[in-house]
């Protein structure tokens, strides 16, 4: 059966999604599976729906008027929402269209029902599933009822939950059209949905099948508890048989009904375990030949199982792609990079590729996020303890998940020669001097450094400026990996270490090192959050430019400063801040996001907060009495271990300690500082290749290159040409990314695990984290997520996802901050030490737990948070 409105199910596959929409497109290629069996229909075409849609009146300016609601405006989105599916559904359906649909009808013959169902072109799809977004309608008789509810499928393109869904993932209305499936009814026994990977954890060797009785609508619509049948390895590990009082049966001449399960069925399973493992077996068949997991609808009749539909899981997390050439080498376990450098989000192409070609460490890519592959060193006793405590100083979580790991034998040991990633062999090096020059001296070499990189690639153009970089990656990493920059970092954190440790001990003090850092001297990162106080004291006295500033957007804004009287002045003050960190922004590890010096705007909030909540000379004044309370600290710390037993020896062990953090400490910011200070040299010089590319035609717009490897740029301007349809596919899949949340540790079979606390000390209703900042705090929560919706007051407490350097200069304005990721020694919490605000970071789900305007209690010593309000 063809034609340009009808098309058979068996028609139909992967590539006619723009004609029959996913499901349809789905549908078509289960059918085409052996030993796949699909109840027999058609689809009514995107072309017929095209043709109803033409008679709407004023359809593009209905669409106009939806694409610019907001996704929250729920009332607005009910109101037209309804207006337009009104509208669609008054479009009688022409004789031509309605002749092509009742002619697929009459094979099946008379009395037969049907079910009718929607599919769009951008539902079922591996970034989108669109699940319930729009409507389908059960045991449909009749051609009259059934040309009826295709129009109710038409209009369900315009439903409120599919226009929200759209709005929130960036989804043109007018790029979407709806196909209609027609697909004759079964009756079944029992129904249900089969994920082939476990839609929690994320594992692809568990499958999970729930099970009830009659149509599945009754799962669908939760009316009842289903069976839920664990499956791994071709075997039940675990089930859970649901009550299930209530079923919905067809009725003989249409529609559908609940009906009540008779009390002796209600305990009993839907299904044999016989019956779910041959469904899971089935089920790993349609994974197969579509290539990734699916969440599939099936029934279970009389003579076997049928398939309704089958889409990908979208909700599941990637696996990290493997080293070419390694082969099948068991069960490996990933730790994310993004958890460590405090920034979770996707990252683009390039930036993803520059990261990996400028890091220490191979690193491995899944969900526009990177991960380390620790197997080796999980598996090898001699390396493992190391490993662990080094996650565990940084994020206990990932600890946690790692120990779950092992604690299951998931990764079986190897012997001590064998494994890799322990400490080198041979004598340890001596520890570095307590010697404030020889940080001077490794500022020095870092600032010459970036300085030739400068001088020499100003000249280079073309594959040569690629050939270059290649040579410049290679020093970045020489500077980054030198073993005395690596010692001073080291010593600054294990003195802090030290510290803690030992006067908990000694005197019973929790984390007395973050008083004892206060105002430690040499920590770029602090000095640019106090330097940002330094540009308000320059704006504050010019009020035409402080009204000025309240409403600037566009990115010349500091041209037209200099027309208002003060104007040069605050002009000269921002291009200073600018000209020292201006390579800064938030996720800055991603060479692809625009840098404050190519988005100056973004300061603006942060400028205007500072000039409202701060008199003049507050960046010196803060400084002053930080320095001043951990002098203090000092002499308060000496004098009680003087008094203690063995009281010198302890007194004269902790001054030499305070004296290498406070050497050392404040260097633990600058390595990152050196990295982000090569990247806007990087990312200078290719951005002008790319404008090259866009002058030659071989663009659209520069940032197209951001969805491109750094070897696939180079190709580009190589060969003068470039994959448009890659690029597409990669900014859509970078949507999708966004969707994501990326786990802190991952495993090859996709398990995604996040750890816990384990915690028996914490009240009732709190909200367990890390503590990395002493102190205890109340105020109103602010949760941000993005800074340029920075919008403070003094005495208000920061609530965030992660706290990257970018975000130090809002540190001055809060009173305590609560992060979602973070370690004891990640940049958000070396500068909450530095300007001594209780904190408490690694709290799960703290944005979304945390409602901004809450009134909430920070333990930063205790390591939790209460909400009061």
């Amino acid at each position: 059966m063809t034609g340009r409105y009808v098309l058979d199910l068996r028609e139909v596959d992967a590539t006619h999604v723009a004609l029959v929409g996913g499901k349809g497109a789905h549908l078509g290629g289960l059918s085409r599976i052996e030993g796949i069996r699909v109840p027999g229909g058609f689809c009514v075409t995107t072309e017929a729906f095209r043709r109803i849609t033409a008679e709407v009146p004023s359809l593009g300016d209905l669409l106009d008027r939806l694409s610019r609601l907001d996704p929250g405006d729920r009332e607005a989105i009910r109101a037209l929402s309804a207006h337009m599916r009104r509208s669609v559904e008054a479009v009688g359906i022409p004789g031509d269209l309605t002749a092509a649909i009742t002619g697929a009808l009459a094979p099946f013959g008379e009395r037969v029902a049907f079910a009718v169902r929607s599919s769009a072109t951008a539902e079922d799809l591996p970034t989108a599933s669109f699940a319930g977004q729009q409507d389908s309608y059960l045991n449909v008789m009749g051609a009259t009822e059934i040309l009826r509810h295709v129009s109710r499928c038409w209009a369900s393109l315009f439903t409120e939950r599919a226009v929200t869904y759209r709005l929130r993932n960036g989804i043109d209305h007018r790029a979407v059209h709806m196909a209609v499936v027609v697909q004759r009814m079964v009756l079944p026994q029992a129904s249900g949905i089969l994920f082939t990977a476990d839609p929690v954890t994320g594992n692809r060797k568990v499958a999970t099948v729930d099970a009830g009785f009659g149509l599945g609508e009754a799962l669908v619509s939760g009316l009842v508890s289903p069976d839920v049948f664990t499956v791994r390895d071709g075997e039940v590990v675990a089930r859970t048989i649901g009550e299930k009082r209530r079923a919905v049966d067809a009725l003989p001449d249409g529609g559908t009904r609940e009906v009540a399960i008779d009390a002796r069925r209600q305990g009993q399973p839907a299904l044999t375990d016989a019956q779910v493992v041959e469904l899971v077996r089935l089920g790993r068949r349609i994974e197969g030949h579509f290539g990734r997991p699916q969440d599939i609808e099936w029934c279970l009749a009389e003579d076997g199982f049928r398939f309704v539909q089958s889409r990908p899981i979208t909700t599941l997390y990637p696996v990290p792609v493997p080293v070419p050439g390694t082969g099948d080498r068991g069960q490996r376990v990933y730790v994310s990079v993004g958890h460590g450098q405090m920034m979770t989000d996707p990252m683009k192409a390039l930036g993803l590729s520059m990261w990996r070609l400028t890091a220490m460490v191979p690193m491995h890519e899944a969900g526009g996020r990177l991960f380390v592959d620790v197997t080796p060193r999980l598996a090898s006793p001699a390396s493992r303890t190391a490993l662990l405590d080094a996650m565990g100083r940084g994020d206990p979580l990932v600890r946690d998940a790692l120990e779950t790991v092992l604690e299951r034998g998931d990764i079986a040991p190897t012997p001590p020669a064998a494994g890799s990633g322990g400490p080198p062999a041979g004598t340890a090096p001596e520890p570095v001097a307590t010697d404030p020059a020889v940080v001077t001296a490794l500022i020095e070499r870092s600032r010459a450094s970036i300085a030739a990189l400068r001088r020499d690639i100003r000249t280079k153009t073309g594959p040569a400026l690629f050939d270059f970089l290649l040579e410049a990656f290679e020093e970045h990493k020489r500077i980054l990996g030198d073993p005395l920059n690596l010692q001073v970092v080291t010593a600054g954190m294990e003195a802090t270490w030290w510290l803690n440790d030992n006067l908990r001990e000694w005197l019973g003090e929790k984390n007395a090192a973050d008083t004892l850092t206060l105002s430690a001297p040499g920590n770029v990162t602090s000095q640019m959050g106090l330097a940002l106080l330094d540009v308000a004291d320059a704006i504050r006295p010019h009020t035409e430019v402080v009204a000025y500033l309240r409403g600037v957007e566009d990115e010349d804004f500091l041209d037209e400063l200099v027309k208002l009287p003060g104007g040069g002045e605050a002009r000269d003050a921002v291009e200073a801040y600018l000209d020292r960190y201006g390579m800064r922004c938030v996720g800055e590890i991603d060479v692809t996001r625009p840098r404050w010096s190519e988005r100056p705007t973004a300061l603006v909030p942060l400028i205007l907060d500072n000039v409202r909540n701060f008199e003049p000379g507050e960046a010196a004044r803060r400084f002053a009495e930080g320095r001043e309370k951990a002098r203090q600290k000092e002499h308060d710390v000496l004098s009680r271990l003087r008094a203690l037993p063995d009281g010198d020896r302890k007194a004269d062990e902790a001054k030499r300690m305070i004296d290498r953090v406070r050497t050392f400490v404040g260097y633990r910011e600058y390595p990152k500082y050196d990295i982000v200070s090569r990247y806007f040299v990087y990312k200078q010089a290719l951005l002008k290749e790319a404008t090259r590319l866009v002058r030659a035609g071989v663009l659209d717009e520069e940032e197209d290159v951001f969805h491109l490897t750094f070897h696939e740029f180079r190709d580009a301007v190589r060969e003068n040409r470039v994959d448009g349809r890659l690029i597409q596919e990669r900014k859509e899949a970078f949507r999708w990314y966004h969707s994501l949340t990326p786990p802190r540790v991952l495993t090859s079979d996709g398990e995604a695990l996040t750890g816990a606390y384990r915690r028996d000390d914490v009240p009732a209703g709190a909200l367990s984290g890390l503590p990395v900042s002493a102190g205890t705090v109340e105020g109103r929560a602010r949760v941000i997520l993005d800074l340029a919706d920075a919008d403070l007051e003094a005495g208000d407490i920061l609530v965030t996802t992660f706290t990257d350097p970018s975000w130090s200069p809002l540190f001055v304005a809060v009173a305590g901050l609560v992060t979602e990721v973070g370690g004891l020694m990640t940049h958000g919490a070396v500068i909450a030490r530095e300007y001594g605000l209780p904190a408490v970071v690694g709290v799960e789900r703290a944005t979304r737990l945390i409602e901004d305007g809450q009134l909430i209690r920070v333990h930063g010593t205790d390591g939790y948070v209460e909400i009061l309000s």
